[in-house]
């Protein structure tokens, strides 16, 4: 949704191409669209407890830890004392935090978390972080008209993404007015010149080179932990990597019989769809019938959109990664850029700033897909279909077999040369 707030405003600004007399700099309501957000997630909320009431699950809100190994005592949040529960499987799946760094003043700023409870927007932004959540919510804000600086370390964002994506995006962030501060070091302290909500709020920033900013906002999107600091995990001898992810096998079994983990709290693949198929799979395996006592989920080829401005979709291999497990001469990569058709009345220095791109990466004689990334307009209802043919191993041969829908921007990846 909040993506969604972000690029009706690009529409707007982009309707005068299409001949709409669209006037300049119309306001919008923050905090109606924010409130009218809430809600709807509420609702939403609602409507899964109820679901859970309906199959006879019971909901204990609290805090849990381990007192033995299938023994938990949960402080319960209504403040009514401790409530002790055993099972004999229990699911850790609490998920993980934002990590502040340990610098003074950092408290002054916020996280994903307090991104989505701002009432109002600040006039200037500072976020620090190159991975998708700063990325994404450097994008909506900028959408908005909100001058947003964003600062990273290396001379591109999405790091973890292939180098077309890295590159590309980080261009196009640029040429729509974002501000790129590469080399980031960090920061010796944040000062909190003023509280308040939107403009009231000011913050001097200053830097490990002794330069300073002054922001309305600061967003702290430089990763997350998992949240096992009070569970107790290693008096029951649950084994964790040394970042407090927990150490699961590929069915999610923990060190300990009986206690399984999934989703962020195991760093794997830390998408909320991955958690829930993982959980699905493992539900099947404990309770199914005998023939889904094997089941688990693959973490190969899960396609991932990053809700980008414009979009970006991944599935399988970078092309670093690939050459890494292919070997480069085994290889064959097919890439295109062009102008998304949207943009076709648009004038050549906007067409610029608006690509469209895309490449495949396939391996062998028989030019198995192993990667495939795009990114522009639509590519995040794009993906699911081709995430679903490489998947069931799609080759080359097999995309080029299927008949172009033209015309959209998907044909590409079916005419590719």
């Amino acid at each position: 949704m909040t993506w969604n707030f972000g690029s009706i405003n690009e529409h707007l600004e982009h309707a005068k191409h299409y001949g709409y007399d669209v006037p300049k700099n119309i306001k919008y309501d923050y905090g109606y669209f924010k409130r009218t957000r809430d809600a709807t997630i509420e609702r939403l909320n609602g409507i899964y407890e109820r679901n859970w009431n309906r199959e006879g699950i019971d909901l204990v809100k609290g805090t849990a830890k381990f007192v033995e190994p299938k023994v938990l005592e949960i402080d319960l949040m209504d403040g009514s004392g401790k409530k002790m529960v055993t099972a004999p499987h229990i699911l850790i799946a609490v998920g993980g935090y934002p990590i502040v760094p340990d610098i003074p003043g950092a408290e002054h700023g916020i996280t994903s978390d307090g991104f989505f409870e701002m009432e109002e927007l600040p006039p200037k932004l500072a976020v620090v972080g190159a991975g998708y959540i700063a990325v994404e919510l450097a994008g909506v804000m900028n959408a908005v008209g909100v001058e947003t600086h964003m600062f990273i370390r290396g001379d591109t964002f999405l790091r973890k993404f292939d180098p077309m994506i890295q590159e590309t995006m980080t261009k196009r962030y640029e040429a729509t007015g974002m501000h790129l501060h590469r080399g980031y070091t960090g920061m010796k302290k944040i000062e909190l010149l003023s509280p308040g909500k939107g403009a009231e709020k000011r913050l001097k920033l200053t830097f490990d080179d002794g330069s300073e900013m002054e922001v309305n906002e600061l967003l702290w999107a430089i990763g997350r932990a998992p949240a096992v600091t009070k569970l107790g995990l290693k008096e029951i001898g649950v084994k964790q990597k040394e970042s407090g992810h927990i150490i699961v096998d590929e069915f999610q079994n923990t060190s300990v019989d009986g206690i399984y983990a999934l989703g962020d709290v195991t760093g794997q693949a830390e998408l909320t769809p991955v958690a829930i198929a993982a959980g699905r799979q493992l539900g099947n395996r404990l309770f199914g019938p005998p023939e889904l006592k094997s089941s688990k989920l693959s973490y190969e080829n899960i396609p991932t959109v990053v809700f980008s401005h414009p979009e970006v979709g991944t599935s399988g291999l970078t092309e670093p990664e690939a050459i890494e497990k292919y070997g480069k001469e085994n290889l064959k990569i097919y890439h295109t850029k062009f102008t998304d058709m949207f943009f076709s009345v648009f004038p050549a220095e906007e067409k610029e700033k608006n690509p469209t791109e895309m490449k495949l990466i396939c391996a062998g004689p028989e030019e198995k897909v192993v990667g495939l990334h795009i990114l522009g307009l639509g590519v995040g209802e794009m993906l699911q279909g081709f995430g679903v043919a490489m998947k069931m191993g799609a080759t080359k041969k097999d995309f080029d077999s299927c008949v172009a829908i033209h015309p959209t921007s998907a044909e590409e990846l079916v005419t590719l040369r």
